[in-house]
């Protein structure tokens, strides 16, 4: 547990009682879960988020470990980190096949498998895992450990078969009249009538049954069922990994049986929350405290889906933003509907460095509602600088010189960082390498197939001219502070402010948003862009008087 430069564990412990980040919101609701309980001695506070191997790991499979693990790091800040703490990734990789993914290769294959527990079906993609359920098991741990989570992997076929539950499901079957009675409302007629919250698994075909049960025997442990292909009667113990529960009892079979303090769920599981909730005090146990966040939409507003693979994989958005902005993503409002999709990649990564940026300035209690706090558990790095102003570059700038210069390489985006700042790359500046490398791919790929120039019209011909003379004047090592005053004369000449609002500090006319407009719509080919005095310092005063001199020759726009 981690806190550096914001003052003693105390010190923080105490504005973190009060901060209103939500991470700190959430560990403050365990603090009363422990104080309801007496105290908090030689309690290990137990963090789960689930995990259904159904589909191939997505982002919001991430988000759900990401956010549960930063309000854990706020639990540990706001009780000084004396009290233990685990977080579980648990898989329900018992569960059976429902339907074949939409994404995955030789469906009819695995088509042969419906029912089967998700450890017995083939891996469509022919891992050396085995089964799906292990795979993509495998599949969300490389991922996790990729990040650096601190985890322990938990899989439902391992728990059933150990015997992990067995003590939870015998106390299920004796209150199974009482479990019975919070579901059956909840369900249809036909529904209603095959209900059990046990699914026996059938020996001889190995798939995980829906069936009634037709008779129980509490004091040995057993149920009975008819098969649905022999009519059979088949009696089976419910311990030892030979039934699996139904999803709402499993859910609250799990929550007594591991002792899980703090699980968060998705906005779609509200209903399924309180009736596991109601379930897990049948069988004698509070159930764990939590939040639901809000779902994530892909671009057409559609909720994403592991087995349609409508959003963006965990790969698409590292191979165009760093770790730390998606983390950011999950951060950012979680009880507020958001598109996952590539084009809030770039808004991300910029907010990050932002952040990253007032972090050191701000005092303690600010630094507490400053997302870096949170994705790097009160160990923010430094700030990566460069050149004689010491600026930090933007995502938005590096894919506006790429823009502007039709960079394919890394290398060609250096070669005008370099100018700005000599004997600067990727072995001085790592992290400004690995945003070089994200910016070239992201130009290439979403940025460049989209560039629509504006030709000028005469009012914008004529601040162009005005401001390559402007540029022409200053010397080459002007600052970006030096040039956005002479863009802001331009803009206040050709482009001045005609609502009031916007004024300077000697209380001339501000300057409007449609000169910016003009610049990046007739230089760039974008709606919007960074801060334009910055823009020239980095990609140089004579390479931006040659971008003004082709707008006024039409070139942009008539290509």
């Amino acid at each position: 547990m981690s806190v550096a430069g914001t003052g003693t564990a105390a010190d923080i412990a105490a504005l973190a009682k009060v901060s209103t980040a939500w991470p700190f919101e959430e560990a403050r609701k365990i603090v009363d879960r422990l104080e309801r309980r007496g105290g908090d001695a030689g309690k290990t506070v137990l963090f789960e988020t689930g995990y259904g191997p159904s589909g191939l790991p997505h982002i919001g499979t991430f988000g759900e470990v990401a956010r549960t693990s930063m309000v854990r790091h706020a639990f540990r800040v706001l009780t000084e980190d004396r009290i233990p703490t685990r977080l579980v990734c648990f898989s329900d990789d018992l569960d059976g096949l429902r339907k074949v993914p939409d994404n995955v290769p030789n469906r009819d294959a695995i088509a042969a498998y419906l029912g089967q527990p998700l450890t017995r079906v083939p891996d469509p993609f022919g891992s050396p895992e085995g089964s799906f359920g292990a795979a993509n098991n495998a599949r969300l741990r490389a991922f996790l450990d990729r990040f650096g989570f601190e985890y322990e992997f938990l899989s439902a076929t391992e728990q059933y078969t150990s015997g992990r539950m067995d003590e939870t499901l015998l106390r299920m079957l004796a209150k199974y009249d009482e479990v019975m009675d919070i579901i059956l409302p909840t369900l249809g007629p036909d529904r209603r009538a095959t209900y059990s919250p046990f699914l026996p698994i059938c020996p001889r075909t190995g798939v995980v049954l829906q069936v009634p049960m037709v008779d129980r025997d509490v004091a040995a442990g057993t149920i009975t069922y008819l098969d649905p292909q022999t009519g059979e009667r088949m009696e089976t113990p419910v311990t030892g990994g030979c039934v699996k529960c139904q999803w709402k009892a499993d859910w609250a079979m799990r929550w007594v049986a591991l002792g899980v303090d703090y699980e968060m769920a998705g906005k779609d599981l509200i209903d399924s929350v309180k009736l596991s909730g109601q379930i897990a005090r049948v069988l004698g146990a509070e159930p764990p405290e939590g939040f639901n966040y809000e779902l994530f939409l892909d671009e057409n507003g559609q909720k994403i889906s592991k087995s349609k693979g409508n959003g963006l994989t965990i790969e698409d958005w590292l191979a165009y933003a760093s770790p730390e902005s998606l983390s950011l993503y999950m951060y950012q409002s979680p009880r507020s509907a958001k598109r996952l999709h590539f084009d809030v990649i770039p808004r991300n990564v910029d907010d990050y460095l932002n952040f990253l940026e007032k972090y050191p300035q701000q005092e303690p209690k600010d630094r507490l509602l400053n997302p870096v706090f949170h994705i790097h558990s009160g160990e923010p790095p430094a700030v990566e600088r460069i050149g004689s102003e010491e600026v930090q570059l933007s995502f938005s700038m590096l894919l506006n010189i790429a823009s502007v210069s039709n960079a394919e390489t890394e290398e060609q985006l250096w070669g005008f960082i370099r100018q700005y700042a000599p004997g600067v790359g990727p072995q001085t500046h790592p992290r400004l390498g690995a945003l070089v490398g994200y910016a070239v791919r992201y130009y290439h790929d979403f940025v460049k197939p989209k560039k629509v120039f504006a030709a000028p019209d005469e009012t914008a011909r004529a601040a162009l001219q005005a401001l390559d003379v402007a540029l022409a004047a200053l010397p080459a090592d002007a600052t970006s502070d030096a040039i956005q005053a002479q863009v802001y004369e331009i803009g206040r000449t050709f482009y001045p402010d005609t609502s009031g609002k916007a004024k300077s500090p000697d209380g001339r006319p501000g300057v409007s948003h449609a000169w910016f407009g003009t610049l990046y719509k007739t230089l760039i080919g974008q709606e919007k862009g960074p801060r334009f005095g910055s823009f020239v310092a980095v990609f140089g005063i004579e390479d931006t008087r040659a971008l003004i001199a082709r707008a006024l020759n039409n070139e942009f726009a008539a290509a």
